[in-house]
């Protein structure tokens, strides 16, 4: 089944990404099937559906992280500034530093905040001590946490609030200058207040970042991003034995599938009916 809007998604924003086709596999099992949708520069695209739509592992493949998980494979084109991200020759350690992930648990490294942030560049080799600082305040004011914790950055990352430390994970994130932010439901480890400053934070990160974010959180869908694409199971029974995968079923923008929605199964998901 294709994905239905009511027409074709407008938009004058530069596109950073697309998925053409996409279908996601862990071994012989498909999990999601025939994914297209478009992802825009400067914009945050939410990926909302019932547990075990692959919302996460499409998140995963857009970032070849699922290289890292035995069996699993990506069919279809991920292009990325014009390159299929999947190609023989791309790097998936260069594709994971462009397109960064902050995960659902917040999991700061064992080390001071200073080398929390500083972690990544390390990586890429910088040495100087001087440009690490530049990078570790630039990247803690960019994660709006510099204020917080700029008088004690020996300070262990795990001693922070949950809300801080995923306020760190972001800032580890973008210390790599990355292109694109992957969040895998941010918030779902937060209480209200925390996950209210990780909202407002996205917005502040949209200027500089194009975000893709996974959430079960309804109002978090509306209140975060632009565009906002549904995913639902389907079902099938082959022989006794019931077949189960993802699909992509609308896409458009945010305020438009809250509001008036292409489908009767996305109005109902988004109301409570089910899922």
């Amino acid at each position: 089944m294709a994905v239905q809007t009511k027409e074709r998604v407008q938009t004058d924003t530069d596109l950073v990404m697309e998925l053409r086709e996409c279908s996601f596999y862990y071994g012989g099992f498909r999990a999601v099937a025939d994914v297209s949708l478009p992802i825009y520069q400067n914009k945050t695209t939410a990926f909302i559906g019932p547990s075990g739509c692959g919302k996460s592992t499409v998140l995963r493949g857009i970032n070849r992280m699922l290289d890292l998980v035995d069996g699993a494979r990506v069919e279809g084109e991920i292009i990325y500034r014009g390159k299929n991200l999947y190609d023989q020759e791309v790097d998936p350690v260069e594709v994971r530093r462009r397109i960064g992930m902050v995960f659902q648990k917040p999991n700061p490294f064992p080390k001071s905040i200073y080398d929390n942030v500083a972690y990544g560049p390390r990586l890429l080799g910088v040495k100087k001590r001087s440009i690490l600082d530049e990078i570790v305040e630039r990247s803690l004011r960019g994660a709006s946490l510099w204020d917080e914790v700029s008088g004690d950055l020996n300070k262990s990352g795990l001693a922070l609030s949950g809300g801080q430390q995923q306020r760190l994970c972001i800032a580890r994130t973008i210390a790599v200058e990355p292109d694109v932010i992957l969040m895998d439901e941010p918030c779902s480890a937060l209480d209200p207040i925390a996950t209210q400053r990780i909202e407002a934070l996205m917005w502040e990160l949209q200027r500089e970042y194009t975000i893709v974010i996974v959430t079960h959180n309804m109002g978090q869908a509306q209140r975060a991003s632009d565009y906002t694409a549904f995913f639902n199971i389907r079902k099938e029974s082959v022989n006794s034995y019931e077949a189960r995968w993802g699909e992509l079923v609308e896409y458009n923008h945010t305020q438009q599938v809250f509001e008036n929605p292409a489908l009767p199964e996305t109005a109902d998901y988004i109301a409570g009916r089910f899922g």
